[in-house]
């Protein structure tokens, strides 16, 4: 094995600022906004970016497409799953 070493046993805490949050919300948004009008659904295309990273699935309409690939997939997990929990505890 190389020299590298890996802890395994604790789990990494990502904490994102609420300035880094807000503007991956407006890219997200922007992203969005750009699709549909377009004629394009939105979620699944956002999505297959997601899944993939394939640029071809965001329109380069409204410069959607470089705002994108500008997004980290981690932290826009993490937000996505963050929010969709709280949202369910709303109940």
């Amino acid at each position: 094995m190389s020299g590298s070493t890996h802890n395994f046993g604790n789990t990494q805490k990502i904490d994102l600022s609420g300035q880094k949050e807000e503007d991956l919300r407006r890219i997200i948004l922007t992203t969005y906004d750009a699709l549909q009008a377009k004629g394009y659904n939105p979620i699944s295309q956002i999505v297959g970016y997601i899944l993939t990273e394939d640029p071809t699935y965001i329109t380069s309409y409204n410069n959607a497409r470089n705002l994108m690939r500008r997004v980290d997939r981690f932290e826009l997990l993490q937000i996505l799953i963050r929010d969709y929990v709280q949202g369910g505890k709303k109940d």
